[in-house]
């Protein structure tokens, strides 16, 4: 393991969560949006986006491999990627509003698959996932400071 690789977990972390925060934010600002995008020569609703992540994990066998010199790769440590953007297949919700300009021809209008309390809860999972990783980044800072203390000691 680096001696940078506690940071850049936590960093990789920092940057999927700000991102996790931003989506969740404009899927509540898109709430009520009745035309998301064109499909088919027709509006359609906007549909909630989520991020998918996964690990940056590295096996104790790439680490050994590294450390004995046959890996001429760097292994990182830890830390997330962000996959993607993906758009939520859940059914839009129909609300009988007859007058409304988007209704069909039975007076229904279809309405985003956002739920703004269920965005609410992600934002603040993300937020709390954030401040987590710059407590994270903050103690590899401190034990790094903590070695060069001890360095020069000597």
């Amino acid at each position: 393991m680096g001696l940078f690789d506690g940071v850049n977990a936590a960093t990789s972390g920092l940057t999927a969560q700000r991102l996790r925060m931003d989506v969740a934010s404009s899927n509540m600002a898109n709430a009520d949006s009745t035309r998301g995008q064109l499909v088919d020569g027709e509006w359609e609703p906007y549909r909630r986006k989520m991020v998918t992540m996964s690990s940056n994990e590295s096996n104790f066998s790439s680490h050994l491999q590294s450390a004995m010199g046959r890996n001429e790769n760097t292994t990182k440590g830890g830390g997330v990627q962000v996959d993607g953007i993906v758009e939520d297949q859940s059914p839009f919700e129909q609300v009988h509003q007859p007058n409304h300009p988007d209704a069909n021809e039975d007076g229904f209008v279809e309405k985003p698959n956002v739920d703004p309390l269920k965005e609410t809860v992600d934002m603040m999972s993300a937020s709390r996932s954030y401040e987590a990783n710059i407590t994270s980044m903050n103690a590899s800072k401190n034990m790094m400071l903590k070695a060069l203390e001890i360095g020069q000691g000597q």
